[in-house]
């Protein structure tokens, strides 16, 4: 792959459960889960939580109309703001929607289902975007140089995390996984699995929504804590890590003290891992070079 150019990435969603707004989670964002990619000209979209809508307004001025949105579940926090998604109203957007097929319902049922008239007063019958759905449990999707990989976590429902390759740079986006504890259908090697996919990574968006204290009356929820997802960072030898899906009442203030907690503690032991919290705002690029296009 060529190694002259960056992934572009944006945070427009990092909350976890449910949005939470307002003074106290300014800076790191109230909006759940959306990660945009952009490699070349391929834009990937990972999850469609409420940070979506705005990244939908962005995209409506823009001359390119095309976008693959990447979903890892169906858990509301992680779909909700899909109905608000300017470009799926655009007859001229070309929109693919990939994700894991849950049992006994594909993606299109699923997202039919969600703008049913009990729960969303637009029909999903409104949607004229040219829109396809392709189902993507644990594989590989290659387009214009980009690939992805899918495999399976640990979390209720068949949920996925993904790796992005493209010009050398790689990005792993898992945004709802117990590292350890609770029961789920995954084989014996899971862990082992999960290291060898996030091998290497330039950066590990992770799932952090507990402290180590916070945990234990909260096993077999889906989630992990800070220091775990920092063992798997380790384990895994990734360049960066942030903690994502952040716990809808955890400020801005108490998430700075955690980063700043566990980059003294990695220091202290001779490790180059980078450690930041998950934040919406301006885009960042993730490789050796600018991005073209």
């Amino acid at each position: 792959m060529d190694t002259g150019r960056s992934l572009l990435v944006r945070c427009w969603g990092t909350r976890g459960s449910i949005p939470s707004p307002g003074q106290a989670t300014v800076r790191h964002g109230g909006n759940t889960s959306c990660v945009e990619i952009r490699a070349g000209d391929c834009r990937i979209i990972l999850d469609s939580g409420t940070g979506i809508r705005l990244l939908g307004e962005t995209l409506k001025s823009e001359t390119a109309k095309r976008a693959s949105i990447f979903l890892s579940h169906f858990h509301w926090d992680h779909i909700h703001g899909f109905p608000f998604f300017a470009p799926a109203y655009d007859p001229e957007f070309d929109l693919r929607l990939i994700g894991p097929a849950q049992v006994g319902m594909d993606m299109e049922s699923l997202v039919r289902g969600q703008m049913g008239s009990v729960y969303f007063p637009v029909p999903y019958e409104a949607l004229a975007a040219k829109i396809s759905f392709q189902h993507l449990n644990q594989g590989t999707w290659e387009h214009d140089g980009v690939r992805m990989r899918s495999m399976r976590v640990r979390h209720a429902s068949f949920t996925v995390g993904y790796r992005v390759d493209a010009f050398g740079s790689s990005v792993v986006f898992i945004p709802d996984n117990e590292l350890f504890g609770g029961d789920y259908p995954v084989p014996s090697d899971w862990l082992s699995q999960l290291s060898d996919f996030v091998s290497g990574a330039d950066l590990l968006l992770h799932d952090a929504m507990f402290t180590d204290e916070e945990y234990p009356s909260r096993v077999g929820w889906g989630h992990s804590t800070f220091s775990q997802a920092v063992e798997l960072a380790e384990r895994g030898r990734v360049k960066e890590l942030q903690f994502f899906h952040h716990h809808p009442g955890r400020s801005d203030e108490e998430l700075d003290l955690i980063v700043q907690h566990f980059r003294e503690e990695v220091g202290a032991r001779g490790l180059s891992l980078e450690i930041n919290a998950a934040a919406e705002g301006g885009p960042f690029t993730v490789g050796s070079g600018p991005l073209s296009g």
